[in-house]
């Protein structure tokens, strides 16, 4: 493969860009304890206002990760940072942050929340011992659509984690492999 200074140089700025981001959404979303609890009920309220079968399932689950605002952004080169809470029942017992890195065709910016519902007592403890879960490793989990959530009902949940994806703002184009890292942190 033969590399031109163009090309180096464009991938170089990528690079830049893309760290800069992250640093800033880093320290962006640097927020106290109280506010991300906050962040984390009122992100809540309003993902089972517009996903009900979301409240259906809380019910069942053993805990719930709740990541409020994640920013992503990428030119081939790209990111996401966003920190969480693990609530069990109404209480938050833990902070997490959501870390991903992309490489591939993509461009833009974007904001969103998940939640994650841990419905198995063994997907919640492979979360507490394991040094930080990466999706696709570990317990299996679903990401619910407006598809799956017209087939999904509180019994007919099987898997062991489901996780819905909201509040998405901004316009990212993408075709890239993507790995995200959810790791336990001090507040």
């Amino acid at each position: 493969m033969k590399f031109t200074r163009r090309g180096i140089l464009a991938i170089g700025i990528t690079a830049a860009i893309a760290t800069t981001t992250l640093g800033v959404a880093q320290r962006a979303g640097a927020a106290s304890a109280a506010d991300l609890d906050h962040s984390a009920a009122q992100s809540l309220k309003a993902l089972y206002r517009t996903h009900p079968i979301a409240e259906d399932i809380s019910r069942k689950a053993k805990a719930i990760l709740v990541f409020p605002n994640i920013v992503k952004a990428g030119l081939i080169f790209g990111g996401s940072y966003g920190e969480g809470v693990l609530e069990q029942g109404t209480q938050v017992i833990d902070y997490y942050n959501s870390v991903s890195g992309s490489w591939g065709l993509q461009a833009g910016a974007q904001s969103y929340g998940y939640a994650v519902f841990l419905m198995t007592d063994e997907a919640l403890a492979y979360l507490k011992k394991s040094n930080g879960w990466e999706i696709g490793v570990g317990p299996t989990i679903v990401v619910v659509n407006e598809g799956v959530a017209k087939n999904l009902s509180s019994s007919t949940l099987k898997d062991s984690a489901y996780a819905f994806i909201f509040d998405q703002q901004g316009l990212m184009a993408s075709l890239s492999i993507e790995g995200t890292k959810i790791s336990r942190i001090k507040r």
